[in-house]
């Protein structure tokens, strides 16, 4: 055939034998850049792996952080309620000159709340509850106390009660608190007749 063309491959000649002529060289650079990948691929990777175990002190802390702490409990002074109910009527045989009246103790949330003393102004009157103190409340609960006052000396009673309270101290796991209630008009108002009644002679 007469002409310039394509060198036929000759007899036994494949298509891949062009890349088996490629230099040796070549095929080394070659295998060089892959292993340089392969290597910096396998690094990365553990540099992940060992942060992920690392946690507390690694890049898994720095994108975790700790939860805040957890707040205080509240003071008892402030879950703490008394609410006035009413004048009780005397027991057989109870003391001249004593009464007495209930009020109910709420504790809102938080510990159980104790109440470790009962108290009043007057240094004319005595005071003692049921349940005597001490006493806890837990949260969500309330409790009856039943308060008995006796004049011990009328001289040093107010004879028209203004704003009388009463002084409770309060104790739960964050403090232990004196805290002073009022109780309302209509408790002035009863305690003010209770007082003139048991000393009617002494306020003439």
């Amino acid at each position: 055939m007469s002409g310039v063309g394509p060198v036929e491959p000759g007899e036994g000649t494949h298509a891949w034998d062009v890349l088996d002529a490629a230099p040796p060289v070549t095929r080394r650079r070659r295998g060089r850049v892959g292993a340089f990948y392969e290597r910096h691929r396998r690094a990365v990777a553990a540099a992940l792996a060992g942060a992920v175990l690392l946690g507390g002190g690694g890049t898994l802390y720095a994108t975790r952080p700790r939860p805040p702490a957890p707040l205080p409990p509240p003071y008892p002074s402030q879950v703490t309620d008394l609410r006035y109910l009413g004048w009780e009527p005397g027991p057989e045989g109870a003391p001249e000159r004593s009464f007495r009246f209930g009020v109910e103790l709420s504790v809102l949330a938080g510990p159980p709340v104790g109440v470790t003393r009962i108290s009043q102004p007057y240094a004319g009157l005595s005071v003692r509850s049921s349940p005597a103190a001490p006493f806890r409340t837990g949260a969500g609960s309330s409790r009856k106390i039943i308060v008995t006052m006796r004049v011990t000396q009328c001289r040093k009673v107010p004879w028209n009660a203004g704003l009388p309270f009463l002084d409770v101290t309060l104790r739960n796991t964050r403090a232990i608190e004196v805290h002073s209630f009022i109780l309302g008009q209509r408790y002035a108002q009863q305690l003010s007749q209770a007082l003139q009644v048991a000393c009617s002679n002494d306020f003439r």
